[in-house]
């Protein structure tokens, strides 16, 4: 949903930011924030869209930051600025208590391509999980599967691109919970995922701490 409730302030009329810079966004936190609002928006099912929002929406609360869609002429832009922006009971933008308007973030979601379109990632995925099983069997291709799952539903990237904190979620929490492994699956996960990461042609994130 978009909102057209956002007051626009003159840069030429903005202070410099009194505070220490402590609010500012960190680069990846933008990119992350970016990316659940992209997930948000192509995943087909009501609830994993609204986990992303939540999660996008936890992240940006460390940082004092809250989010919205904006309409510009059509084309959808993600900004990202101050919480004390915001009007405390009608959620609009205050241009009177913006002290630097560089603070905001804004990012086109539409008119350029999306290099983590989902779909195209997702069909990147699956690929990758058939080939797994047609050459090691059902037992690594279930595994495969369920960490293509995961990495749809939460990171919307390629399986090669998950960093090595991500793939130790996958292991200690994701899979254990939600993926309702055989004994035999859960026996064999290490030998899967670097399975997976052979196929690939990609080596493994660093060492894990198992």
């Amino acid at each position: 949903m978009t909102d057209s409730n956002e007051s626009h302030a003159d840069p030429a009329t903005a202070a410099d930011d009194p505070t220490d810079g402590s609010h500012e966004l960190p680069d990846d936190v933008v990119d992350e924030a970016e990316r659940l609002t992209r997930l948000e928006r192509t995943v087909p099912d009501d609830s994993e869209a609204q986990a992303h929002t939540q999660r996008r929406d936890e992240l940006l609360e460390d940082y004092e930051f809250t989010s919205r869609i904006r309409d510009d002429d059509g084309d959808d832009v993600l900004v990202l600025h101050p919480e004390k922006w915001h009007d405390d009971h009608e959620g609009v933008i205050r241009t009177d208590r913006i002290e630097d308007i560089s603070r905001a973030v804004e990012i086109p979601l539409e008119g350029t391509a999306d290099p983590d379109d989902w779909d195209v990632v997702d069909t990147h995925n699956r690929e990758l999980v058939a080939q797994v099983r047609t050459a090691h069997g059902d037992v690594h291709g279930d595994n495969a599967a369920a960490l293509a799952d995961f990495v749809g539903n939460h990171y919307a990237k390629q399986v090669e691109d998950l960093t090595n904190a991500e793939l130790e979620e996958f292991r200690t929490e994701y899979f254990v919970r939600n993926s309702w492994p055989s004994d035999e699956q859960q026996a064999v996960l290490d030998e899967s995922i670097t399975l997976v990461y052979e196929t690939a042609g990609e080596p493994e994130p660093d060492a894990q701490v198992r």
